[in-house]
């Protein structure tokens, strides 16, 4: 059996929040950290609301769904995560806030084979790992949202990380929490989005220079290609903001021009039209 049972994810949000449930459903001792009251009162909300959703669609029983609420604890200060054996920094998609995480969490934890895991997109592992005393036990974690249904994760050894690391993490992944585990290089993008950015930008260039609707792209990979979403619903459900930074890391690493962020995109971030989760990109998600 693994050996670690205590763990954390740092950042309530989507992404957060749905790591948190896939911690907390497979029995584990689960602190979720959130500085913002607001945000972490939010996050806690939504896994709440995952959880019922997920009993009332069969997925798990309701005894299941009141013991993965037992094992949750929620914390506003770094601190609480003292003991952990395992936390996964799941912040916004900026090297500055993940740094300013990753370098608390080596301050505050207590447990020197203690692993930083960051669910970053896109920025490379090893530019993160070496602003900390610890870049030996630093590896990219990358779940894909929503974390609970998606089965894929990414594990990226930075430069540092040495191999007994990434193998016990691995093994906790695979035999703890049934993910599908990929290894991928650390290189901006890994290996999901190195692939998926170039696709996504093609389709808001294509609708940036009018070449078609957006309702018509993405009708187009749907019905002619048998997508279960279109590429730009499939970006507002990412995040339009999102989209934009893990495409600005990847053109920053590569200089490839099929990685900028057309200025469409840009535009629209810079509107806080960000998609699903502001209710407005390039289809509205509002309801009713």
């Amino acid at each position: 059996m693994n050996d670690i049972r205590r763990v954390a994810v740092v950042g309530a949000g989507q992404m957060g929040s749905g790591i948190a449930e896939v911690f907390a459903r497979a029995g584990l001792d689960t602190v979720v950290c959130e500085r913002d009251a607001t945000a972490l009162r939010a996050g806690r909300a939504r896994i709440d609301r995952s959880l019922h959703r997920s009993a009332e669609r069969g997925r798990i029983d309701e005894r299941q769904r009141t013991d993965a609420w037992a094992h949750l604890l929620f914390a506003d200060d770094l601190e609480a995560l003292a003991d952990r054996q395992l936390v996964v920094e799941a912040v916004v998609e900026d090297e500055g806030v993940k740094t300013e995480v990753l370098s608390g969490l080596d301050k505050v934890l207590g447990d020197d084979e203690a692993v930083l895991a960051t669910n970053t997109s896109a920025i490379p592992v090893t530019r993160l790992g070496i602003t900390t005393t610890r870049a030996t036990h630093v590896l990219g974690l990358h779940f894909f949202n929503p974390a609970p249904v998606m089965p894929l994760v990414e594990l990226v050894e930075s430069l540092h990380t040495r191999p007994e690391v990434s193998r016990r993490v691995e093994a906790f992944a695979t035999g703890v929490l049934g993910k599908h585990v990929i290894r991928s290089p650390d290189r901006a993008g890994f290996v999901v989005n190195a692939l998926l950015v170039p696709y996504l930008l093609s389709a808001i260039r294509m609708a940036e220079a009018g070449h078609a609707e957006p309702e018509d792209i993405d009708a187009g990979r749907v019905h002619g290609c048998a997508h279960p979403m279109g590429p730009l619903r499939l970006a507002d459900l990412i995040g339009l903001d999102t989209v934009e930074a893990i495409a600005r890391s990847m053109y920053e690493e590569y200089k490839e021009p099929l990685y900028a962020p057309p200025p469409l995109l840009s535009r629209m971030v810079e509107a806080g039209l960000l998609g699903r989760k502001t209710g407005r990109g390039f289809h509205s998600h509002r309801e009713g």
